[in-house]
């Protein structure tokens, strides 16, 4: 009976030992694993990685780097994963000239070891770069343009166009915000004036600031009026006035009423209160270029030549247009539509052609693309004579003149 007691005591002994001992070769802990030196520093990204050293008696699940901008990150913060014992990774989408707190990590069943912490600072962000896209569908009030942002400078942006009609337009004046992002973009101007030259350049803001295009030109499309005749008129926007960008050619007043006209050259001198309208040489293919020819009584009629809304220019009116291209020894070469006429660019858009004009003595025309004449709505007083303005083809000026009632010349309408 003793013996046997003893023998099942010894039995017992060895199993707890090999139990013991199973046991502790079962239990696993955290891995170890140290963590390399950050290279390739970016704005918004880094190298870095680790050594697995021991898996801690356990399958390894997941192991990578991870980060934070506050000590001793976990996986629970910012993360990579890899699958090789030895492991380089590039860390994503981090923020330009911040501080951040680096450790690889490895995790078993027992749970995650990290590495040793390092710290990094990411570069500081640079301006972005963007480019224009040309503009395309221009019209009166609108034009489609855009950029292409080709770097963001390492951090997030804001971009889109921004126009004045001065050069070198910023984001203090008319501009769009197109998204964000690198990339090209497309963006809508509005509010356009028409027949006017604007400055537009692309542009791209981030926390460095804001880098711009080159800038491009971009004209409206000049914008129209029509008359009582159903005759519709080129405009143009000239400093702040609006004008007509042709002759006028209507054959009625305002209200319907028609306006005489009057091809003989004896009647047409004689005529001294009514208004009258002629073609130059009345041949009618001339009015389809240049207008037609009127004497001052049909400016003066109550009932109105031009269009609603536009009128016959005052003589201050001419001036102030005179004064904005530069002056009389200027002007008339930025007014005059370039081809046959020598000293002229049209720069103003003013398109004049030299229409001729009919003299108050004979009657007769003459200086069809030579001399172009306008009437102007003021009246010299105690005279019969109203200031106008003319243009020769050989000369760069502008002249004012005193023009008798009854001489037949054009009229360009300005907007009221």
């Amino acid at each position: 009976m003793k013996n046997h007691l003893t023998h099942t005591l010894i039995f017992l002994s060895i199993i707890s030992i090999l139990f013991s001992s199973c046991k502790k070769k079962d239990e696993a802990i955290a891995p170890t694993v140290t963590t390399t030196d950050v290279t390739e520093i970016t704005q918004n990204t880094v190298k870095s990685g680790g050594t697995i050293t021991s898996n801690g008696g356990a399958e390894i699940k997941t192991y990578g780097v991870c980060w934070s901008t506050n000590h001793n990150p976990t996986v629970d913060d910012s993360k990579t994963s890899q699958y090789t014992d030895i492991f380089v990774v590039t860390a994503t989408g981090l923020t330009a000239n911040t501080t951040y707190y680096l450790r690889a990590y490895a995790t078993n069943s027992a749970g995650t070891g990290y590495g040793s912490e390092v710290s990094f600072t990411t570069l500081a962000a640079v301006l972005p770069i963007v480019k224009s896209v040309y503009p395309a569908s221009i019209t009166q009030t609108t034009a489609q343009c855009g950029g292409d942002v080709t770097s963001d400078g390492g951090a997030p942006i804001t971009r889109g166009v921004c126009w004045n009609t001065s050069e070198n337009p910023t984001t203090a004046n008319s501009k769009t915000t197109d998204g964000t992002g690198v990339g090209t973009f497309t963006s809508n101007l509005t509010g356009l004036t028409a027949s006017t030259t604007y400055y537009v350049r692309a542009y791209a803001t981030n926390i460095a600031g804001t880098a711009y295009s080159d800038v491009m030109m971009v004209r409206t499309m000049q914008g129209t009026v029509t008359d009582i005749d159903g005759n519709s008129y080129k405009t143009v926007i000239i400093g702040t006035q609006e004008w007509m960008a042709e002759n006028l050619k209507v054959t009625h007043y305002r209200n319907g009423d028609p306006i005489t006209n009057i091809t003989d050259n004896t009647q047409w001198v004689n005529e001294r209160t009514q208004g009258a309208w002629c073609s130059y040489n009345n041949d009618a293919a001339n009015k389809t270029t240049y207008g037609l020819l009127y004497n001052f009584y049909a400016i003066a009629d109550s009932r109105g030549i031009c269009p609603t809304g536009w009128h016959v220019p005052s003589d201050a009116e001419w001036d102030i247009l005179i004064s904005y291209l530069g002056g009389v020894d200027i002007a008339g070469y930025k007014m005059k539509k370039t081809g046959n006429n020598i000293d002229a660019d049209n720069s103003s858009g003013f398109s004049a052609l030299l229409g001729g004009l009919r003299e108050y003595d004979f009657g007769t025309f003459y200086a069809l693309n030579d001399r172009t004449c306008w009437w102007s709505s003021t009246a010299i007083p105690n005279y019969s004579n109203a200031w106008s303005r003319f243009i020769n083809r050989t000369e760069k000026s502008i002249h004012r003149n005193g023009s008798l009632d009854f001489s037949g010349l054009s009229i360009r309408c300005i907007k009221d």
